[in-house]
């Protein structure tokens, strides 16, 4: 039995940000009263590539959930997907068909990220939650889109920035916000590998692989030949679908620099790199460095895809640097470096006790069961879309300002770019035909 979200009782207003604020004046408590016992959440599945099995994996595992549909443009996506699902689940090939399921309360879309705004969209209005992946668009204007939908459809929508919902992660953006470290003036933030110069090499465009709906695949993306390397895994690599690892990766990471330091949108914004290394036929570049200034602190982002080597040992994570001493954090757990300086006897001293904590729960089953309790609860998830669309905005700045060679200053307010024509037009993107918001 599917649970009707149109009868909840309108709450959040249409600019309401953060968690604990509620979607309706329904209790959790009365929610459970009319959901009862045994009743299940019905969930649709649009994109079941490795994000969304993963996203399916950890979805089957909550008790209220019945996953009616799964959805993919590619066969060997959605024959996997079926099979996770012991053949229970319909199998489709057009998200809009689970749209229009009236059993269908949840919608988790898991696709390219080109893909990520229209099912979001049509699904709020169509009265569903949504459970969307990372990061939240392809751009800034796209995603507001996104979270107006929501909001005016009152809708709970989770994206997949999980670390929100992990321990040592809320733990420690608490301590930076509260000065434990004393006052962060930079903070650094890093992904660093070091691939074959090949990369991901230079296929000739060919037919699609069997199986796969290639226009559909595409979507509101323009129309261009199939080639490998622009579909699956590797279309992150490609500006008209994804913004490279800043998107794909950098949105985790500066995400928390912006939850810990209390902050939503930087000032200004200006980058530098190219394809100095990899010969292959990726656009977005394999060595970037971000500079984003914000109110009292500055903080930079670096992606390398060759010349690698570790920073302190560490491929990627993100040190606030304070008066008193330096976090380190990644998903493995965090460290307080204490800062020192020399007493009246001249001896070095430590400005604060060093700390250490280590992971301890699972952040992506624990993001999932966030948000399934917000949708009884009808309060804000971890990671709302309206915080989600402002981490993600902060990467496309970076992206933005890499494009168009300027610095970029930033009206996070009204969400415009101050002065710069041509930077402004890359907040947005014209949809391909039939497609639109």
């Amino acid at each position: 039995m599917s649970i009707d979200r149109r009868t909840f009782v309108k709450g959040a207003t249409a600019g309401a940000v953060g968690t604990g604020l509620n979607l309706s004046t329904q209790t959790a408590a009365g929610y459970r009263r009319i959901l009862g016992a045994n009743e299940k959440i019905v969930v649709g599945f649009v994109g079941t590539g490795g994000m969304g099995r993963s996203n399916l994996k950890d979805f089957l595992k909550m008790p209220e959930v019945d996953v009616a549909a799964v959805c993919d443009v590619f066969q060997g996506n959605l024959d996997q997907a079926l099979k996770m699902t012991d053949g229970k689940a319909t199998g489709l090939k057009d998200f809009r068909q689970i749209i229009d399921r009236k059993d269908v309360d949840v919608v988790v879309v898991s696709t390219p990220d080109h893909w990520h705004a229209l099912p979001m969209i049509y699904a709020c209005d169509a009265g569903k939650d949504v459970y969307v992946e990372k990061p939240a668009s392809l751009t800034i204007h796209e995603g507001r889109r996104m979270v107006e939908a929501a909001r005016r459809n009152k809708r709970v929508v989770q994206v997949g920035t999980q670390q929100r919902s992990g321990k040592h992660f809320q733990h420690a953006a608490e301590l930076v916000r509260t000065g434990k470290i004393g006052k962060v003036s930079y903070v650094r933030a890093w992904n660093f590998a070091n691939q074959l110069q090949e990369g991901i090499g230079n296929p000739p465009d060919t037919e699609p692989i069997a199986g796969l709906d290639w226009d559909m695949w595409l979507g509101p993306a323009p129309k261009v030949p199939y080639n490998k390397n622009r579909s699956l895994y590797t279309f992150r690599w490609f500006w008209d679908y994804a913004g490279g690892k800043l998107t794909d990766w950098g949105v985790h990471l500066l995400d928390v620099v912006q939850w810990a330091m209390g902050v939503e949108y930087p000032q200004a914004v200006t980058a530098s790199g190219g394809k100095f290394h990899l010969k292959d036929n990726r656009e977005t570049p394999d060595t970037l460095l971000v500079t984003y200034e914000y109110p009292g602190f500055l903080c930079t982002y670096e992606n390398r895809e060759c010349n690698g080597t570790p920073l302190n040992g560490k491929e990627y994570g993100i040190m606030f640097h304070g008066t008193d001493g330096t976090l380190f954090i990644d998903r493995d757990g965090f460290e307080i470096i204490p800062d020192q300086r020399r007493d009246k006897d001249k001896k070095m001293v430590n400005l604060m006790e060093p700390m250490k904590e280590a992971n301890s729960n699972e952040q992506h089953l624990t993001h999932v069961r966030n948000f399934f309790d917000c949708v009884k609860s009808r309060e804000m998830p971890a990671s709302d879309i309206e915080i989600a669309h402002r981490s993600t905005s902060t990467c496309h700045l970076g992206n933005i300002a890499l494009r168009t060679n300027s610095k970029v200053m930033w009206d996070g307010k009204k969400e415009e770019i101050i002065g710069n024509a041509a930077a402004s037009r890359l907040l947005s993107k014209e949809y391909r035909k039939p497609w639109k918001i």
